[in-house]
């Protein structure tokens, strides 16, 4: 039990401190108000003010890419948590909990809080919180490459902000169904879902953070590099670089930075792209972002092949194979297989070939990436999908022309050995 002092805060102190702090925080002086919060955490007598100033911590940490201190604000929360025996406090510091491990990559650790989280019986404020659950839990089964169950998870995401009216939840799942989509190559998806985020940024955003701007112009950027439209994509990538250097947001300066190398590897200018993939890669390293660090080490190899360096080439994919094996990137090894495999048959290594044709099909087998209509892959190249009430997806123009009676990938697994 904690005794009270002369020194500590009481609840109005510690109420007018931490609003003390968020004024600091959205004026850009992020460092004076991460001061102010600290003295709260240390002085205040108030266990739900503890709670909240330990929020304000874990998302201002967010924010500037340091991860590890979120995770370490999230685990004493979760004890905040506790000691006030109220299941909403309960539910929203596993969220953050959750939240930090999807920072880090910890991807089955972020899994495990979010089912905690739903698992737990609160009141209406933890129902609200269930979108913000699912779009986490989408967010890590993506970076599993387990495509149905991250859909599942975006698309109840999306029902939640639709049924408690959350414009700003809505905007960030369309951003990670942006994400989605262009990792399976329906670039015009890719595309759509940023842009109704921007949409939403515009109609309803006067006083949201800039961070929601930032972050549709990012996504719309990677589209439209993706589609070679690479003039609208560095205009799009340049506005969001801006607002993340404004607000130091170290992450978003990352990302950016592997679009703007991605767009010059485009332009075939590898000089521009390098010193680009660098400094991505020094914030990745420095913030934690292994899933961030994989794309530019995929992005570093495809200019050592415009290059004809592939010995180089090869270098860089064992260090991204290295990582992406210890994440369960899934998707990530595919394409690492998909370079080796040409960059084998240009060397004539028969061999070393055949191995890496053999494990890229088994990871197509493993991520089911084929269409179960016209069993021909999907995320080979751009395609329109489109994806049935089980979250499993399809061609679009095989559904239209075939059509479907039920999902034939259902369908198939109700028949597998051992089905109950």
């Amino acid at each position: 039990m904690r005794l009270f002092n002369a020194e500590e805060m009481g609840q109005d102190q510690t109420k007018q401190q931490i609003e003390k702090g968020l004024h600091l925080y959205q004026s850009n002086h992020t460092e004076k108000a991460l001061q102010v919060w600290m003295r709260v955490l240390e002085k205040s007598a108030d266990s739900a003010g503890r709670f909240r100033v330990l929020g304000c911590l874990i998302t201002a940490h967010a924010e500037m890419g340091r991860y590890k201190d979120m995770l370490k604000f999230a685990v004493v929360q979760i004890d905040t948590a506790r000691e006030l025996e109220d299941p909403d406090y309960l539910t929203e510091s596993y969220l953050n909990l959750a939240r930090s491990n999807e920072k880090l990559c910890e991807f089955q650790k972020t899994i495990s809080y979010c089912k905690t989280c739903l698992n737990m019986q609160g009141t209406t404020v933890s129902l609200q919180l269930n979108g913000q659950v699912s779009l986490s839990m989408g967010n890590a089964f993506l970076g599993l490459s387990i495509f149905q169950k991250a859909l599942e998870c975006f698309e109840k995401a999306l029902r939640y902000a639709h049924n408690n009216d959350d414009k700003m939840l809505e905007c960030r799942v369309c951003c990670s169904l942006g994400n989605f989509y262009a990792q399976l190559k329906d670039y015009e998806k890719a595309l759509f879902f940023p842009c109704k985020a921007a949409e939403l940024v515009n109609d309803y955003g006067k006083g949201w953070s800039l961070k929601y701007r930032a972050m549709s112009q990012y996504h719309m950027a990677v589209a439209y590099r993706k589609l070679g439209r690479l003039a609208d994509a560095m205009d799009c990538c340049e506005e969001s670089m801006k607002i993340a250097l404004q607000h130091g947001d170290r992450p978003l300066q990352a990302l950016c930075l592997l679009c703007f190398a991605d767009i010059h590897r485009s332009r075939k200018d590898v000089q521009t792209a390098f010193p680009r993939y660098d400094s991505s890669m020094s914030i990745m390293t420095e913030i934690g972002n292994r899933l961030g660090h994989i794309q530019v080490l995929l992005g570093v190899t495809k200019c050592w092949m415009i290059r004809k360096e592939l010995d180089k080439a090869l270098e860089s994919i064992e260090k991204a194979q290295e990582l992406a094996e210890g994440l369960g990137n899934k998707l990530g090894l595919l394409k690492l297989h998909c370079l080796c495999e040409r960059i084998y048959r240009t060397k004539g290594q028969q061999r070393e070939l055949r191995d890496h044709v053999v494990k890229f099909h088994e990871c197509v087998e493993e991520m089911e990436l084929y269409c179960g209509i016209c069993g021909e892959s999907i995320g080979e190249k751009n395609n329109q999908l489109q994806a049935l009430p089980c979250s499993h997806f399809f061609h679009l123009k095989c559904l239209q022309t075939k059509g479907t009676r039920g999902c034939p990938n259902c369908r198939r697994s109700s028949l597998k050995p051992g089905y109950v």
